[in-house]
């Protein structure tokens, strides 16, 4: 069984305990979930895929109906279907796309103070796109992963780093094969910064070489970052 999760802020308990513990009260056995990937806390996702394995007289629909009566009003089950038995919403995940928000209004933005970032803007896009594309495609990421301690491969690709604003709202969008810790809200703190002219968008190729995580921008707060879309 797979399912489709929306969720917004950030509870006492973490989202796959909440879920798991529905499941269970509804299956009557322990249920364990997987998710398409871990968030950090205050991360957001609109679109997050878990699988897990149920005994279970319910149709998916009514599963869903299930979980949303007794989930937190911060959760939200968008979907149901039944997938194949070897089916994992981590490893049979293709490409995932996340954006990150940030306010550079003079006025802070109170209604969405939780799902963007404030910014003492301007910030200069032009010099961003030119950084961005530095970044874009098949490299080793190893600078911009927070986990010292990573043994797998840290070689990604980034299919579209993507950059807009309408108003006082900066969004970026990143598409890609995958993300390591942290990894979206290091290049979206070393975007900013080439943006602020504290680092110019040629310097990309040797934070990239360096493989060093201090060589690369700050780790933005995590308010900002919602993860929008999986594929399959």
């Amino acid at each position: 069984m797979t399912a489709g999760v929306t969720t917004a802020g950030n509870t006492g308990n973490t989202i796959q305990g909440r879920l798991e513990r529905v499941l269970g009260e509804m299956a009557g056995h322990t249920v364990e979930i997987h998710a398409a990937g871990r968030t950090d806390a205050g991360v957001h996702a609109r679109a997050q895929v878990a699988s897990f394995k149920l005994d279970t007289a319910l149709p998916p629909a009514g599963i869903r109906d299930y979980c949303n009566q007794y989930l937190p009003g911060d959760i939200a089950v968008l979907s149901c279907e039944t997938a194949d038995p070897r089916f994992h919403a981590r490893l049979n995940a293709k490409a995932k796309r996340y954006a990150y928000r940030l306010w550079v209004g003079e006025t802070p933005n109170v209604f969405e103070r939780r799902y963007v970032t404030p910014w003492p803007g301007p910030l200069d896009l032009a010099a961003m796109r030119r950084a961005a594309a530095f970044l874009t495609g098949t490299h080793d990421f190893r600078a911009f992963c927070s986990n010292k301690r990573y043994k797998k491969s840290t070689v990604r690709t980034v299919y579209e780093i993507g950059l807009r604003q309408d108003g006082d709202e900066v969004r970026l969008d990143f598409y890609g094969n995958g993300f390591l810790y942290n990894m979206v809200r290091i290049l979206t703190g070393t975007l900013v910064e080439a943006g602020m002219g504290r680092r110019a968008p040629e310097d990309m190729p040797g934070i990239l070489e360096s493989l060093d995580r201090q060589r690369a921008g700050i780790t933005m707060p995590p308010q900002g970052l919602i993860l929008e879309e999986v594929q399959y």
